[in-house]
């Protein structure tokens, strides 16, 4: 740190760097010797008998797929195998009705969800980018899955679920899965699957982002009916739920911010103006709402929808997409607030977030303490390491993109 608190640059991109190296080797813990990868304790290694779900291994796939593009050694060794328990045979995937089952080992669930299919098609692009063999036709599979099963071309907007014969479809829609289906949709379209993927990523925005968000003053509406009507009292008696909680998640607040800038830069002339300008209001909801609010560092988990703290613990995840929306933003901007905001941030995550012991606490509570409120355990390293490329890459549609043009600049 300097004497006036703010990181130096040039130590902090050499931190990010170290940062990125330890994540990817916590990360080698999570690979489950039966296919697929599991949640790690804490200080690190698989845990015994847990279950192999579809989202947490779609989302290890993708960050080795990083790894891979950053020469990370044994990194596309596990790349291989998270793609080989997603393809054809593969312990996730469904080969006889199509799709992949939500969670294997464990408690099987063998639904079918477009939340969890997003890191399919995720994992896949990500690593056809990084040049994997055979994650061409991951992708291909997954696209195809997505467009008979869950995009609802009339709304816009997908679908939320099915069951495992693609029959009694979920009577709920859900703002969280299209935000991955955004993210997922642009690292599809950056892997070359054509440009109606770039189309419906601006579609789930505009009906989210500049028609719900706007209409809530920039607090993300989650819930919804299957008409897309908002249901803004579901789960109250679940507000900790770590998928569905109640009331606007502020994290995702940042990360919608951070996405429609991802976006605007894959659409390049054709943006509509409302892009940046939706981020700044996300972002500056999110930040008002969130952030020590209650007299001590750290971003609230959830919200009341007059800004009320609801959850008061501190996820890691939120403050990686803090750090992330607020460096982009200011990349676009050349704004100095943003620049300020994400010092402060960076230097919260090194003190309190980063467990040097294991990889950075999943929750803390409001006393900067370790919690288990929502999360007992680790199951990805996802947000972290992107946390720690953004400000060393490109603004592109992907992470991914971004990373491999890096690569080959520096190449």
């Amino acid at each position: 740190m300097t004497r006036s608190g703010c990181v130096n640059v040039a130590v902090m991109g050499d931190w990010l760097a170290e940062e990125t190296t330890r994540l990817l080797r916590f990360a080698e813990g999570a690979r489950d010797p039966a296919g697929g990868f599991g949640r790690q304790h804490l200080g690190g290694g698989l845990v015994p008998g847990g279950p192999v779900e579809l989202w947490v291994t779609g989302r290890m796939t993708h960050v080795f797929a990083l790894g891979e593009l950053l020469g990370h050694p044994g990194s596309a060794d596990l790349v291989t195998h998270g793609l080989t328990a997603l393809g054809p045979g593969g312990r996730l995937r469904d080969d006889r009705y199509g799709g992949w089952y939500s969670t294997v080992a464990g408690q099987t669930d063998r639904r079918k969800s477009f939340y969890q299919h997003c890191f399919v098609v995720l994992a896949a692009a990500s690593a056809v980018l990084a040049g994997h063999p055979g994650a061409r036709e991951v992708l291909t599979d997954a696209l195809d899955v997505v467009e008979r099963w869950f995009w609802d071309d009339t709304e816009g907007l997908p679908r939320q679920s099915w069951g495992r014969t693609w029959t009694g479809t979920e009577a709920y829609r859900g703002a969280n899965a299209t935000m991955h289906g955004v993210e997922a949709f642009l690292a599809a379209y950056d892997a070359g699957a054509g440009q109606c993927w770039l189309d419906r990523a601006l579609r789930m925005t505009g009906r989210v982002v500049h028609g719900f968000a706007r209409a809530a003053h920039w607090r993300v509406p989650e819930h919804f009916d299957p008409g897309w009507n908002p249901l803004p009292g579901h789960h109250r008696e679940r507000p900790a739920d770590p998928f569905r909680p109640y009331g606007a998640t502020v994290g995702h607040g940042l990360e919608w911010a951070r996405l429609c800038l991802h976006l605007r830069s894959a659409l390049s002339e054709r943006a509509p103006d409302w892009l940046l300008a939706d981020a700044r209001a996300l972002f500056a909801r999110a930040a008002a709402d969130g952030w020590a609010v209650d007299g001590a560092d750290g971003f609230v988990y959830t919200t009341d929808w007059d800004g009320s703290p609801v959850v008061r613990e501190r996820m890691s995840w939120v403050a990686a997409e803090a750090v992330a929306a607020a460096g982009v933003l200011h990349r676009v901007t050349g704004e100095q607030g943003y620049q300020a905001r994400k010092r402060l941030w960076w230097r919260y995550i090194r003190e309190l977030v980063v467990d040097p012991g294991g990889a950075w606490h999943p929750e803390l509570g409001p006393d900067g303490q370790p919690s288990g409120t929502v999360w007992a355990d680790q199951p990805e390293v996802y947000h972290a390491v992107q946390a720690t490329l953004l400000p060393r890459l490109p603004l592109r549609g992907s992470v991914a993109a971004a990373l491999r043009e890096a690569v080959r600049d520096v190449g």
